[in-house]
């Protein structure tokens, strides 16, 4: 009787993922001695943060059992959430505000989801800012309200929003003639982007609040309105720098195959080479987001009451609640973090699922 043995192929091992981490930790005596120092630092950190936070911290009571305790006075956020949140929109109709947040995030959490991307989220983009700003400043049988009381949360959002969105309108025409054989087209983008991406942020909020009313006297332009203005032509400069870079990065041959099937050149940049551009540039799309988020609190030195304004003025009271400038900017801080973190984490989420489809 004779027995054969099928050889059977034998799966390369593969370490566990701490095993992997460990040993990058801990591969030599040097490296093992800086871990260690790093861990116990974050240790010490976490000690101090959680004596701080909850420990140590007053959870219940008002201003009087603040100054009986040495960590977090969470009171103080329990009494002044709506001020924080809201800013100084009158307190009868906060539900606006409320519902206007709601609609927002609603729309940023679909564009999330590639199955939702197309032509009904491209329209929801547009609709849902406009909405916003209907239900803010009232019309239709509501009380009208000032946009000099719109703020806190929703106001950030939504110059944010608005920022973004309408940066594309300009963004792309841009890109494209900087990259025009028309040289007249070519050194008119040049100059705006360049002019523009050469001033900070601040300076072009000045120019479109102050300067041009001044050189334009006979149009009063809405506060709301010159913010947005200003913002929008600021973030589509670097965007179409962005753009332009994934446009660079195609091989010369997806044009070339487009034409030779026929398609023109417009048909070519809106079905071939946009698509594949935008795809490249997820990274520095999402940097360039998370950085106009976190530069919206600049609209408070020109008037205002942004998300990181409304929490200033809720801590001002430092008299009354001892540590609040402390637990404010704590809140504050966590809630720009969680926004940024979660859309950094989204980011390369969304690039390892368009590279594991081909599509990137």
């Amino acid at each position: 009787m004779t027995l054969s043995l099928a050889e059977q192929t034998l799966a390369p091992h593969r370490a566990r993922p701490w095993r992997r981490r460990a040993a990058g930790l801990f591969s030599s005596p040097g490296n093992a001695l800086v871990s260690l120092v790093v861990a116990a630092l974050l240790a010490l950190g976490v000690w101090w943060f959680l004596r701080w936070a909850i420990v140590d911290a007053a959870w219940t009571g008002g201003a009087e059992a603040c100054k009986t305790h040495a960590g977090a006075c969470w009171p103080f956020i329990w009494t002044n959430w709506r001020l924080m949140a809201f800013g100084v929109y009158p307190q009868e109709v906060m539900w606006r505000p409320a519902i206007s947040l709601a609609l927002m995030v609603g729309v940023i959490g679909l564009s999330m989801a590639p199955r939702f991307w197309g032509w009904p989220l491209i329209v929801a983009w547009v609709a849902t800012p406009a909405a916003v700003c209907a239900l803010l400043g009232g019309g239709l049988g509501l009380r009208p309200v000032s946009t000099n009381d719109w703020g806190g949360l929703p106001l950030t959002l939504l110059v944010w929003m608005i920022a973004f969105a309408g940066a594309f309108v300009f963004a792309v025409p841009l890109a494209l003639a900087r990259r025009s054989k028309m040289g007249g087209l070519r050194v008119a983008s040049i100059i705006v982007i360049e002019l523009v991406r050469g001033a900070p942020m601040l300076v072009a909020l000045y120019v479109s609040r102050f300067i041009v009313p001044m050189m334009a006297p006979a149009f009063d332009v809405n506060l709301f309105v010159s913010v947005e203005a200003a913002l929008i032509l600021f973030v589509a400069s670097y965007l179409a720098e962005i753009i332009r870079a994934g446009l660079q990065s195609l091989p010369s041959g997806q044009a070339e195959a487009a034409h030779a099937l026929g398609l023109s050149g417009w048909r070519t940049i809106q079905l071939v080479l946009l698509p594949q551009a935008l795809r490249a540039v997820i990274p520095a799309l999402v940097n360039l987001g998370i950085g106009v988020l976190l530069s919206t609190p600049l609209v408070a030195v020109i008037g205002m009451t942004d998300f990181l304004s409304a929490v200033k003025e809720a801590a001002s009271h430092e008299q009354e609640w001892p540590g609040c400038y402390t637990i404010a900017y704590f809140v504050a801080g966590a809630v720009f973090f969680s926004v940024c973190f979660t859309v950094s984490r989204y980011s390369r989420w969304l690039e390892r699922r368009l590279r594991a489809s081909g599509h990137a």
